[in-house]
């Protein structure tokens, strides 16, 4: 686990908890997965989905009724992300603030993450 210790790898903003909630509620889910895949022009793209159950290797972020379930392979493209809810007059969706990203393209749908440190 790539956690820090009493720290969770994601925190949620009062907003986004709200609609995590209110989307499990509606769903009957267990959780609201969080991942990452290559796509887009920058590289990355967010995934999001309502999960039946929670993989034996998400690493779980409860935050009041909001449970949000992170996947093995986004872990450390995540750690330090908020994530919040805006609503709009143009647009409503989720928003990653990651200290991660080194760059995003115009339309704010793909990312590039920061280099991880050879080992």
């Amino acid at each position: 686990m790539f956690a820090l210790p009493g720290k969770p790898p994601v925190t949620l903003t009062p907003a986004a908890v709200a609609q995590i909630a209110e989307l499990m509620a509606r769903e009957g889910a267990a959780g609201f997965r969080i991942g990452v895949k290559k796509g887009g022009c920058a590289g990355m793209e967010y995934t999001m989905e309502i999960a039946s159950e929670a993989d034996p290797m998400d690493i779980v972020v409860e935050e009041g009724p909001a449970r949000v379930l992170i996947a093995p392979l986004a872990q450390m493209f995540l750690l330090g992300t908020e994530i919040d809810y805006e609503e709009t007059m143009l647009e409503s969706g989720f928003k990653f603030r990651n200290p991660n990203v080194v760059e995003s393209c115009g339309c704010g749908e793909s990312v590039k993450f920061r280099d991880a440190p050879a080992g």
